[in-house]
């Protein structure tokens, strides 16, 4: 008679164990195929009678739904459950990240790799909390811990270069991306922002073969993105290869025409960039031109070692002078409250050496102004 009980006994607990692991499977199918209503709404009012794992899909139904509160209601009642559980731990140091509570963050985050310190995601979770509360160092020494761990995901490959270049430590920022553009997916975002900063990085440090073929790669894999096509042609027009710089030109005007330029580069694009004593020049081009009407098209920005910009230096439409069978394009100055204009012009077909050289004449002063006004007091 016992050894029946027992047998009986043993067939409960085994049903019971099915039941729950039955549960378990049909939570983290529904989870996988993003019914997360459907989880919250059939199950999560009865979950003291699930497993801990079956908690934790309630949990993650809500994480995913971004209901910060209720995700951490169901991670809490999984590790009570279950405390052993890292992923449970690692979805509350998430939650308290996106809620602003990185100290809270970072004990969950510990908890998660004292439980199973292998997992690339939980320093990584750990290295943003720290981010988060500008602690790079213990944020560096985080992602760092990421990226040695199997299956690394993208984030610390990518965060890394950026905290050593918010730290000035330009070679390492550099040496970090292109650690990054060898790890990370070619499909992801993350990869495409790689490629722009080495592309910055070596474009600025006038290292232009490199900076063209890493612009060039981004542009095939993001043809929309029209601010790597301006840097593009900023490479071309430091080595003087204006010809090279057409076509994308084009493209930018196309994209204009078309509505699709936003924010800083719906009016006009940077083309060049130069160093004059210790000032820097950026030069930009207007899209507009309007028929008829004075319009100012290339402007040269003189930038201090503070970024401010001192004043500007143009090519301005003159109508009156076009009607005369004169050039084109005059050359205009802003200095203050004072416009002043110059005895030379352009044609639209002009050579942009020429332009260059004669900007710098006005910049060191060998050129002067044929005229000035100065805007009246209001």
């Amino acid at each position: 008679m016992k050894q029946t009980i027992t047998v009986l006994l043993l067939t409960i607990f085994s049903l019971t164990v099915m039941a729950q692991n039955d549960q378990t499977t049909e939570l983290k199918g529904l989870y996988d195929n993003q019914k997360y209503d459907e989880i919250i709404d059939g199950h999560a009012s009865k979950a003291s009678k699930y497993t801990a794992k079956a908690i934790y899909y309630m949990g993650m139904a809500y994480y995913m739904k971004a209901d910060d509160n209720n995700c951490l209601k169901y991670m809490d009642m999984s590790i009570d459950k279950d405390p052993s559980d890292p992923d449970a731990h690692y979805i509350k140091g998430m939650t308290y990240n996106y809620m602003g509570k990185f100290d809270k963050a970072i004990k969950s985050f510990n908890k998660a790799i004292e439980l199973h310190n292998t997992s690339g995601d939980y320093y990584s979770g750990l290295g943003d909390s720290y981010f988060s509360l500008d602690k790079p160092d213990k944020a560096l020494e985080a992602y760092q811990k990421a990226t040695e761990q199997e299956n690394a995901p993208d984030r610390p490959f990518s965060m890394i270069p950026q905290i050593y270049n918010s730290l000035n430590q330009k070679d390492k920022a550099l040496d970090a991306f292109y650690i990054a553009k060898n790890k990370i997916s070619r499909k992801s975002d993350s990869y495409i922002n790689v490629l722009y900063n080495i592309g910055l990085f070596e474009l600025l440090t006038e290292n232009y073969e490199k900076a063209e073929t890493t612009f060039t790669e981004l542009v095939e894999l993001a043809p929309n993105d029209y601010h790597s096509y301006a840097k593009l042609i900023q490479i071309h027009y430091a080595r003087k290869q204006y010809d090279k710089a057409d076509p994308l030109r084009k493209k930018l005007y196309d994209a204009h025409s078309q509505g699709l330029l936003k924010d800083n580069m719906k009016d006009m694009f940077c083309f060049d960039q130069f160093k004059w004593n210790d000032k820097l020049i950026q030069v930009f081009e207007r899209f507009a031109e309007p028929e008829g009407e004075l319009y100012y098209k290339h402007l040269f920005y003189v930038v201090n070692k503070d970024g401010e910009i001192e004043y500007r230096i143009q090519t301005e439409n003159s109508v009156i002078s076009v009607e005369l069978g004169g050039p084109q394009y005059v050359l205009g100055m802003d200095k203050g409250d004072t416009h002043s204009t110059f005895n030379v012009g352009f044609n639209e077909d002009f050579n942009y050496g020429d332009l260059k050289s004669t900007v710098i004449e006005i910049l060191e002063g060998k050129l002067k102004p044929g005229a000035s006004s100065r805007s009246g007091k209001k």
